[in-house]
């Protein structure tokens, strides 16, 4: 019996949707775990913020900074 790999492969939006939703906990950036903040998602070796503005209406906003 022979199992063949099937590509699996997620865009930006579902990857943003899947951490907001507690789906999925790595971060989008370095992979390591996020931790929650209030109403955000933040990683703690990286530094990038992910804001939950749901409730707003808004769309969700990933944070990043370089250094």
């Amino acid at each position: 019996m022979r199992s063949e790999v099937v590509p699996f492969n997620r865009s930006l939006e579902q990857e943003l949707l899947a951490l907001a939703r507690g789906i999925s906990l790595e971060c989008l950036v370095c992979g390591e775990f996020v931790m929650r903040r209030g109403s955000a998602l933040a990683c703690p070796e990286c530094g990038s913020i992910l804001h939950d503005e749901v409730a707003a209406g808004a769309q969700l906003q990933l944070d990043t900074q370089a250094g």
